[in-house]
């Protein structure tokens, strides 16, 4: 596939609230990792981390989930690493802010079906609050998790919107390929 070079207009990102954006996923993944729920951008263009600015996809080349710097539009290819995406809420917002309380906790406990359902090796939240929220763990820190979901180690990395000013993408780079290689070593 050939990277798309639509930019949404001002309407259709204001039609793509409370819109979905299908997972990324396949049985037995090496990591699922796991948004808050889908920018409206994301939501117009129907890809994942898809906003000009959002770090995800040059953080997953840079920690070596990836051979090359994947465009949102080739995030199919990502199942090919063995990796693969979701979302916590799968409704479109402005912001995350948006989500309520009730919404983020439905959403893990559909991220626990899903988990069931798929059986990836590994669960990587990216957001520490949702995750917190999602899961109940106020205390959550980044990282692996003392916890498993579904018998799939978890681990809490930064979100990598544009907006998360606290992290650099060479920070982001850093804590991602230290999952990257927690994986790569873990004998299941």
């Amino acid at each position: 596939m050939t990277a798309s070079s639509h930019r949404p207009t001002r309407a259709e990102l204001l039609a793509a609230q409370d819109k979905s954006v299908a997972d990324v996923i396949a049985p037995r993944l090496k990591v699922l990792f796991v948004g808050i729920n889908p920018g409206l951008y994301s939501a117009a263009t129907g890809h994942h981390f898809a906003r000009p600015g959002n770090r995800f996809w040059p953080t997953l080349h840079a920690a070596g989930f990836t051979a090359r710097l994947l465009h949102p539009s080739e995030e199919g290819e990502l199942l090919e690493s063995g990796c693969g995406i979701t979302n916590l809420v799968n409704r479109a917002t402005a912001t995350a802010d948006e989500l309520s309380p009730e919404e983020l906790l439905e959403g893990g406990r559909r991220l626990s079906q899903t988990v069931r359902a798929y059986q990836p090796r590994c669960v990587a939240v990216l957001g520490v609050g949702a995750y917190r929220n999602a899961k109940k763990r106020p205390k959550a820190r980044l990282g692996r998790q003392a916890e498993d979901l579904e018998g799939a180690p978890i681990w809490v990395l930064p979100n990598p919107s544009g907006l998360n000013a606290h992290y650099q993408l060479e920070d982001l780079a850093q804590l991602f390929r230290e999952l990257r290689l927690a994986v790569e070593t873990d004998p299941h």
